[in-house]
């Protein structure tokens, strides 16, 4: 399995990115995939989730600003985040299960 994420960067608060998390070895659309993030000096957090059912959930802190899909005919999985803020800065994972994660992708929202 292998999680490669992209389309971090720089953006003003109240910009959007959307980020995007490549995704082999297993079909998405079968799988339960998240996105975590981390910022300096605090623990992982969960962001969003979404189901083989197609089912989503987010931490209440980005709920209504970020939305998580997937494209399964090319076996990603996209992180749209809307009305960033500061706080949001972190480094972005794609996730599978216990053991599998992308590289990461940073994320910095400037005030």
């Amino acid at each position: 399995v292998q999680l490669v994420e992209s389309g971090g960067g720089l953006v003003q608060t109240g910009g959007s990115l959307r980020l995007s998390c490549a995704v082999s070895g297993i079909v998405a659309r079968d799988a339960i995939i998240n996105w975590y993030r981390q910022a300096p000096g605090e623990q992982r957090e969960m962001v969003a989730t979404i189901t083989d059912y197609g089912l989503t959930n987010y931490a209440d802190s980005v709920k209504d600003r970020f939305t998580i899909s997937r494209d399964d005919v090319n076996n990603l999985v996209f992180l749209q985040m809307n009305n960033l803020k500061p706080e949001d800065t972190a480094v972005y994972y794609c996730n599978y299960g216990f053991d599998f994660w992308g590289q990461g992708t940073q994320v910095t929202v400037s005030s």
